[in-house]
């Protein structure tokens, strides 16, 4: 016997096991010792380790939920915007509102997301932050795993040095002492609001990290001609006076020309992406975090998600910000998405919404249930045992946290 399995505190049984890594379990079982899972199989096996039975009911025991983009800091804009008018409007308008929002408002906020992630399931979040200030906060949610992508903004080419040198050195900051359970990354808001330099200066260190790519049709007219919405954005906003000659290709082809597109990078949304892109995102292994419900509500159509599985792009799901979604919960959009594109094969939408998030984030001990990952799981409770349990977790379900 390992060590492990000699620690075993609990074997957690339910009507189903879907690992996610194999076939779902009938009447399965969930051994786990010192915070690890040490064997999966049928609750009546005769190699199922001894332990304390907790059995959570009819319903399926799962991998806890990857949360692959998320902004936290914007949950006290929930209800507050409206998406309707269009996204360059949305953005202005939420730009204005949260320069207006008090410290204190904007921490409790993102406290609440934090909880509220954890208590519809979730246990790992790529969370995009435009400061490093809740860490702490993060540490103590009760998340696995926070990996805060931190987002650099600068559409000023001269101003790029100095904006990667100050993210640089705070991050350096942060580090010296941030909790084992999260980490920092550096990122870049979108390709139309951060100069070529500065993208290329984050590219000859590895990153960013995420980005959001191909979100809206403003942001693929202002690559292809300069002009459009976006473009009297930024000149409201006080930067018309940046020279920018557009590339004349799309937002993936733009990042691709700049060495940007990499396989440790998470592109949030791609909306607007075409077959070429898609070729693209696929060649350079980059992970695709696609936000249904908030695509729909700012009308820049939920993306082309079968044509990126069946080309080989790693597909993961966000739920993007209360500003434009209306719960963190990811379940939410796993059922969107399932409405949406019948076609998938529920277990793959399970698995972009478990394995998918974790693989985009190098989370690589969550988002299956077999031996030597995390015990970080979520139960989808049920009054009788599911026929399906891939069906029935994709058709709108609720899913809690399992605490070992």
């Amino acid at each position: 016997m390992s060590p492990e399995e000699s620690t075993v505190l609990s074997l957690l049984r339910a009507g189903w096991v879907v690992p996610v890594s194999g076939r779902p379990i009938r009447d399965g079982a969930v051994a786990i010792g010192g915070g690890r899972i040490v064997w999966v199989g049928p609750a009546n096996s005769p190699g199922a380790p001894q332990g304390v039975v907790r059995d959570l009911g009819p319903g399926v025991l799962m991998p806890g939920l990857v949360n692959a983009h998320c902004h936290l800091e914007l949950g006290h804009l929930a209800g507050q915007l409206d998406g309707a008018k269009g996204f360059v409007p949305w953005v202005e308008a939420l730009v204005a509102a949260r320069g207006s929002a008090s410290p204190d408002v904007v921490e409790a906020a993102t406290a609440e997301g934090a909880r509220a992630l954890v208590a519809t399931g979730t246990v790992a979040v790529g969370d995009v932050s435009n400061g490093v200030a809740h860490l702490d906060m993060l540490a103590r949610s009760g998340l696995a795993a926070a990996i805060v992508f931190y987002e650099l903004l600068s559409w000023d080419p001269a101003k790029a040095e100095s904006v990667l040198q100050f993210a640089e050195a705070r991050a350096r900051e942060v580090a010296e002492d941030l909790p084992g359970n999260v980490q920092v990354r550096l990122a870049a808001h979108a390709p139309h609001s951060v100069s070529a330099p500065l993208l290329l200066a984050l590219a000859r260190r590895g990153g960013p990290a995420a980005i959001h790519l191909a979100e809206s049709l403003a942001e693929s007219a202002f690559l292809a001609r300069g002009d459009g919405e976006w473009a009297g954005f930024l000149e409201r906003r006080g930067l018309g006076y940046v020279a920018f000659t557009p590339p004349r290709v799309s937002p993936v082809a733009y990042l691709d020309g700049l060495g940007t597109l990499h396989p440790t990078l998470v592109a949030a949304h791609c909306a607007q992406a075409d077959e070429a892109d898609i070729g693209l995102l696929a060649a350079h292994g980059v992970a695709v975090a696609v936000c249904p419900r908030s695509n729909r509500r700012l009308g820049v159509r939920i993306p082309p998600v079968p044509a990126m599985l069946a080309a080989g792009v790693r597909v993961a799901i966000g739920t993007d910000s209360l500003a434009s979604a209306n719960s963190l919960d990811l379940m939410e959009d796993v059922a969107l998405l399932h409405r949406e594109f019948p076609e998938i094969d529920p277990a793959r939408l399970v698995r972009m919404a478990t394995d998918g998030g974790a693989q985009a984030l190098g989370l690589l001990d969550l988002g299956t249930v077999e031996p030597g990952k995390r015990a970080a799981l979520a139960y989808a409770p049920a009054d009788t045992t599911p026929q399906d349990p891939l069906a029935f977790l994709v058709s709108g379900v609720r899913v809690v946290p399992v605490g070992a």
